[in-house]
Parts: C-alpha cells; sequence; structure tokens
C-alpha cells in the first residue's frame, strides 16, 4: 500500500496529490514509508498544515523524489496511546514560520481514508477522545469547585487545565476516573527548547498552556487527592504536569502530602513526572510512601540530552540516579521517552538506550511522540548527521525481544498493573 500525497490550499482545506506518493521523514531525510506501517489515522487523530512548507513524494510514474507544488504540505497529530514512525516530509522555505509545539506525523490518503505510519503502543483507553462528555465535564467541574471553593489547586485544575486546555488528565479527575494530576511547581531547573508551558520572549513560538503561578500547600493537595483515591477506579495521583515547572523544587510539600495522604487511605498509585534532577529529593519522596516514578527525557545521551534541557545545577547522570532509586525502593519506573524518527532509532540511541534499561532495571517506556518543530529542534540541539538508523518499527522490536519484562506504553499504569495484573479490564 503506497499512500498519496496530502496538499493544503492555504485556506483550511486538504486535497490529495494521485500523482505523488506520500514519504516519510527520518532525522532530516525523506523515505519512502514500507507498506506495513501505516494505519488509519486513529480517531481524534487531526490534520494540520505546514505554511512554508512543501511536501516532498515519490512521483508515481517515474518513482523520482520530488516537491509537490500544489499547496502547503499536510501532517497528522496523533492521539495519545500512539507513536509515531516517521514524520511529515518537506522542503522548507527560508521564511517559513517555526511550527507550534505539536507533533508532524506523516500522513497520507488511501481508498477514501486518512493513513499514518504508526502503532498503538498502548491499549489502555483512558485519553480516548470519544470517552470525554463535556456535559459530565462541566458538571463535575461545578461540583467540585463548590466542594473546594478555596482550594487554588482545584481551580486552577478546573478552569485552566479541563476548561481551556481540554487537558484529559484533568478532565478525568473532574469525572471522577483513574488519573489525577497534581500540578505543584510554578519554578523549573532547566530550559527545555520545547517546553510548552514557558517561552521567551525572544522565540519564535509560544507556549501552549500557561504555567502555574503559585505553591499549593500539602493541605490543597491533600483535600481532594483523598477523596479520588478512596472513590475513583484505577485511581493514581501523579504530582507533576506539562503545566508546570519541576516537581522536585516542591519536594518537601510533596512528601509531606503523601505522608498525610497515606494516613487517609492505602488505595491507589502516587506517581512523579518529573525530570528526575534531584535524586536526594526522590530517595526522601520513596521513603515517605512514592510508588512509580516517570522520567521525562529525550534521549538516552547525555550529549542529546544538555542541548535541549540546558539544565541548572543538575547533571544527566543524576536521572539515572533517580530511576536506581526508586528501583532500590522497590518502585515502579518509566521514562517519558520523547520518540523524535531518525534520532529515537540511531544506532547510537540504541545503544544508550540498552544501557539505560540494563544499569537501572526500568520497568517501562512510555513512547512519546515529540511535540516540536523538526527542522527547529535539530537546528538548536546542533544536530547536522544524526548517523545510521534502524527504523522506528524496528527498535521497538528489538528492545522488546532483548528485555521481554520491559513494557510498553503512553500511560502511568495503576498499581494493580504495578502489581503485575496486566489481564484487568480498564475500560471500566
Amino acid at each position: 500500500m503506497s499512500p498519496y500525497l496530502l496538499y493544503s490550499d492555504g485556506k483550511g482545506n486538504i486535497f490529495e496529490d494521485t500523482s505523488l506518493y506520500v514519504t516519510g521523514r527520518s532525522g532530516w531525510d525523506a523515505l519512502p514509508v514500507p507498506a506495513d506501517e501505516w494505519i488509519k489515522l486513529p480517531q481524534g487523530g487531526q490534520l494540520y498544515e505546514l505554511p512554508g512548507r512543501r511536501g516532498i513524494g515519490i512521483d508515481v510514474s517515474t518513482g523520482d523524489m520530488r516537491l509537490c507544488e500544489k499547496g502547503w504540505a499536510v501532517a497528522a497529530f496523533i492521539p495519545p496511546a500512539h507513536t509515531g514512525f516517521y514524520l511529515a516530509a518537506y522542503e522548507t522555505a527560508p521564511d517559513a514560520p517555526t511550527l507550534p509545539l505539536f507533533c508532524y506525523t506523516a500522513a497520507g490518503w488511501h481508498n477514501d481514508q486518512f493513513y499514518v505510519p504508526a502503532k498503538r503502543i498502548e491499549q489502555d483507553i483512558r485519553q480516548e477522545s470519544g470517552g470525554f462528555d463535556d456535559t459530565k465535564v462541566k458538571g463535575g467541574v461545578e461540583q467540585l469547585l463548590r466542594s473546594y471553593p478555596h482550594n487554588r489547586l482545584v481551580n486552577h485544575l478546573a478552569n485552566n487545565c479541563a476548561l481551556t486546555y481540554h487537558c484529559p488528565a484533568a478532565r478525568n479527575f473532574f469525572i471522577g476516573r483513574w488519573e489525577c494530576p497534581v500540578p505543584t511547581s510554578p519554578a523549573c531547573n532547566a530550559n527545555c527548547v520545547g517546553c510548552i508551558s514557558f517561552q521567551p520572549e525572544e522565540e519564535t513560538i509560544f507556549s501552549t498552556q500557561d504555567r502555574l503561578t503559585f505553591k499549593p500547600t500539602a493541605a490543597e493537595i491533600v483535600e481532594f487527592t483523598v477523596p479520588h483515591l478512596q472513590t475513583a477506579p484505577f485511581p493514581i495521583v501523579s504530582f507533576g504536569q506539562g503545566c508546570e515547572g519541576e516537581p522536585l523544587l516542591m519536594w518537601e510539600t510533596i512528601r509531606d502530602s503523601i505522608i498525610e495522604i497515606r494516613k487517609h487511605t492505602n488505595r491507589g498509585s502516587l506517581n512523579i513526572n518529573t525530570n528526575g534532577s534531584k535524586p536526594g529529593a526522590v530517595k526522601m519522596l520513596c521513603e515517605a510512601g512514592l510508588n512509580s516514578i516517570r522520567v521525562s527525557t529525550n534521549s538516552a545521551r547525555r550529549e542529546v540530552y544538555l542541548p535541549y534541557y540546558r539544565p541548572n545545577n543538575y547533571e544527566f547522570e543524576d536521572i539515572i540516579k533517580s530511576l536506581k532509586v526508586v528501583r532500590d525502593h522497590g518502585g515502579w519506573t518509566s521514562i517519558n521517552y520523547f520518540v523524535f524518527p531518525g534520532m529515537t532509532d540511531t544506532i547510537a540511541e540504541y545503544e544508550a538506550l540498552r544501557k539505560l534499561i540494563i544499569d537501572t532495571d526500568l520497568k517501562m517506556i512510555q513512547w512519546r511522540n515529540f511535540n516540536i518543530d523538526p527542522d527547529w529542534y535539530l537546528g538548536k540541539i546542533g544536530i547536522g548527521d544524526p548517523g545510521p538508523t534502524m527504523g522506528m518499527k524496528q527498535l521497538l522490536e528489538v528492545l522488546q525481544d532483548e528485555f521481554p519484562h520491559l513494557k510498553y506504553g503512553y500511560f502511568n499504569p495503576p498499581i494493580e498493573r504495578i502489581l503485575g495484573k496486566f489481564d484487568v479490564d480498564f475500560a471500566h
């Protein structure tokens, strides 16, 4: 199967070019996409016009690569639980604007369907677009705002996260199910190139969310998380979200919250989403009762990590130490691994990732699509030639063969899965 290339007329209309088969991008290169790597664009997926960019296709008649001059290139946003294998392939004009902070997966048209090169990496349905009822979300918001009228964090989750940004985690919280997000820190100790909650004024892109502006108290956190743990199905309390800074900077408040939460209930999992920068703080949290950690990284290599994260007062090695600390305490460890085809699947990255898995006894990789302009990212971190690659599909298969215990996914697992009950039905 070879889908046709898509292009946009600049007015919100998308067409197929039946003279060109679509290609995929790996690193800087446009490549043919193997037929077995295409799937139908999942529900909740969206198509984007890429202004100032011409799609690269394979001529149906000659087999040669050429540009589509009919309009702007098109890419797909693939929804949570899916991992893309190729980026959209295009040539960028010198005056093209920097793309906003979304993922840009290749997309094509075949038999009256949109297709993307991707895989469903996670069967959990917690962020399916069809699983949300806006009426129920708004009803839950109204009810919880009445229940906690003075709680600044509940107000932030309601008015910013759930109603303004339609954050799936926040919406689930207000429906009373699964993972409860707990932003805790307005400050950060990294200066990530693609930060979604803070961009310097001199940058050409905007942050997609407003960052938390206050420091919540342990009492505010405990007030709404304990009822969630007591009543929600497969409950998780997750400290650290995309709409804030680094939660480990508020580790004392988190520690106090964990201690108080566990006085009221032993139910559910207590997780932290973090950059893993303070292993000493992670140790204190584990001793207080933290169950799991998810450490975000764009790479298993120090030389790729540092120019993206631009850390203040911590080193790449600290994130490795944090993962080890949680395993030493019997906790669950994941990495939130930003997938960039042509970088993530290089041989050098594969070797570094293998070492990380072995050294930390890693339990899970969450294969996250990287929300960033590909040209901008590679330029910012100074990558000219990423080196030889194996392809994302093969990387997933090779790692799974070598590390059969390693779980793949997109979300933090509830305690039932942490304890090995992977046959539980999480649809209800």
